[in-house]
Parts: structure tokens; C-alpha cells; sequence
């Protein structure tokens, strides 16, 4: 182990206070399509940690180990903090830039909700079924969550001009996302999720991810009046762009985190440092005001 590594640590919801008076529409001046690609997180990110919340809320009483219930009743606080942090961003940043996201969370409620939600007009067997279908594609998609805060623990959105609050609010996510890193996945293989179904929701996971995060962006530039609007093939181009100048997460490097979670010998502790994420999280200027 390093000697700078915690080790295990007890999960909790942290308090943050954010103030979004100050931060433009472009928070990273010179890279206005990486902009609204990250702010496009916050579209997607409420309905998704509410979900989470009420999937694994759902699963807790059949879990009777104790150590994983109390990670879980952790990771519950923690995403729900996340949604409803997000949350605010959608009404106190988006909405007062002239951006309304109420037509796109909308969508991501009825998705969230409707489409991946409970089914309680199957049999019992069948909702059980159903659970575990949920809890597998959380396992997927907490994985991608934890490569890519890590990424944004170790952004470069600082040496674009990037809008400190706005950093910090990915960076916080960020890193609570490195530190609960293991909880889904140990839900998962808890709950007798094989390989193939394992590798099944990973590749559904993140093409949906793409898919939704192209949409979301798109959704912001139609409604920003200094960017013209463009289809998706010259968002795909522009994201191409900013990948390479460094300002989102390259394809390569997302690539390889799902591939990394394919191979039979997957762990998640190999994502990202609990220790970095700790001392992150002891520092954030949000985390600290909302202490005083």
C-alpha cells in the first residue's frame, strides 16, 4: 500500500455550497463546445443519481451483509447529494444563461424512470430479474464515472481559463466518484452478476453515454446565441477537436476505461487514488464553505 494511501474509508454525503453568479455559459472561454459537452453532465446527472438511489434503496434489504450495507447506505447519501446538487445547476446556472433544460430533464425523468425504472406489474421473480438488470448497468456506469473523475481530478480545464467554481463542482463529483469506486461493483457480484452480463451492460452503458451526451450538447449550442447551431456530425468533429487540444476526455482514454472493465481480472480499485480523492475533497473551496 502507499504510504499516502487512507485505505479503507467510510463513505459519507459531504455538504458543498456553490455559488453560480459568477461563472459565464463558456466557463472555459476559448473551448465554448467542451463547455457545454462537461455542462451537458448536469442535464443527464439528477435523473441518473436519483435512479441509482432508488434502485439501491430498492436492493437493500436483500443485502445481508453488513459491511456492504453500510457502504451502500453511503454511496445512497453521497449521489444523492450529487442529484441534487446537479439539480440546482440546471435552475442557477443553465436557466439563467437562457439555456431552459426543462425540455431535456423531461427526457432524462422519463427515461430514469419510466424506461429503466421498477416494474411492478411483473411477477416476483421477474422484478428480481429486473433488479439485477439495474444493478448490473450501475455497476457499468459507475465504472465509467469513476475513470472519468479521475479524469477531471486531473484535468487540464484550469490551463483553459475554466471558471473555478465550475472545476470544483466536477472535481468534488470527481472525486467521490474515485472514493465509492468499489460499492457498485461489490453490489453487483453480490447479486450474482456474471462476466456476460457484466460486459453486455458496459458496451449498452457507454454507447448510450455517448449518444446522451452528444444530444445534451447539442441541446446547449441550439440555445446559446454566440455559437451557430450544428448537427451532430460537426459536434462529433468539434468534440474530436477539443480531445486533442485536451479539454474533454480523448476517445482513446475512455476506450481503454471500458476495455479495462471487459477483462475477466477487473478490479476497481485500479481507477483512480482514494488518496488523491480524500485529499481533494478535504480542500474543495465548496466543501470547506459549506463548514462555515
Amino acid at each position: 500500500m502507499n504510504e499516502h494511501d487512507p485505505g479503507e474509508v467510510s463513505l459519507q454525503a459531504r455538504n458543498v455550497t456553490f455559488d453560480w453568479s459568477q461563472t459565464p455559459l463558456h466557463w472555459m472561454p476559448t473551448e465554448p463546445i467542451a463547455s457545454h459537452t462537461v455542462s451537458a453532465l448536469n442535464l443527464l446527472l439528477p435523473e441518473g443519481e436519483r435512479w441509482f438511489c432508488a434502485t439501491y434503496t430498492e436492493a437493500l434489504p436483500l443485502i445481508a451483509d453488513a459491511k456492504l450495507r453500510e457502504d451502500v447506505i453511503g454511496f445512497i447519501g453521497q449521489e444523492s447529494m450529487h442529484a441534487e446538487t446537479h439539480n440546482v445547476v440546471l435552475y442557477d446556472y443553465l436557466d439563467v444563461h437562457d439555456v431552459d433544460p426543462r425540455p431535456f430533464a423531461a427526457h432524462a425523468e422519463y427515461l430514469m424512470r419510466k424506461v429503466l425504472g421498477p416494474r411492478p406489474a411483473l411477477s416476483a421473480r421477474a422484478q428480481k430479474q429486473q433488479l439485477v438488470e439495474r444493478i448490473a448497468l450501475i455497476g457499468a456506469i459507475e465504472h465509467m464515472t469513476a475513470f472519468l473523475g479521475d479524469y477531471a481530478l486531473n484535468s487540464r480545464w484550469d490551463e483553459f481559463g475554466g471558471d473555478a467554481t465550475m472545476i470544483d463542482l466536477f472535481r468534488w463529483h470527481g472525486a467521490e466518484e474515485v472514493e465509492h469506486r468499489n460499492v457498485a461493483h461489490d453490489v453487483a457480484m453480490y447479486f450474482g452478476v456474471g462476466y456476460f452480463r457484466r460486459n453486455i451492460s458496459m458496451l449498452f452503458a457507454f454507447l448510450a453515454f455517448i449518444v446522451l451526451m452528444l444530444r445534451g450538447t447539442r441541446f446547449i449550442v441550439r440555445q446559446d446565441p454566440a455559437l451557430k447551431d450544428r448537427g451532430y456530425i460537426a459536434l462529433w468533429w468539434a468534440w474530436m477537436s477539443a480531445m486533442r487540444r485536451g479539454s474533454l476526455p480523448s476517445l482513446a482514454r475512455m476506450t481503454k476505461g471500458v476495455a479495462r472493465y471487459l477483462k475477466p481480472s477487473y478490479s476497481p480499485e485500479n481507477e483512480g487514488s482514494t488518496a488523491q480523492a480524500v485529499a481533494y475533497l478535504a480542500t474543495s473551496p465548496a466543501a470547506r464553505a459549506a463548514l462555515k
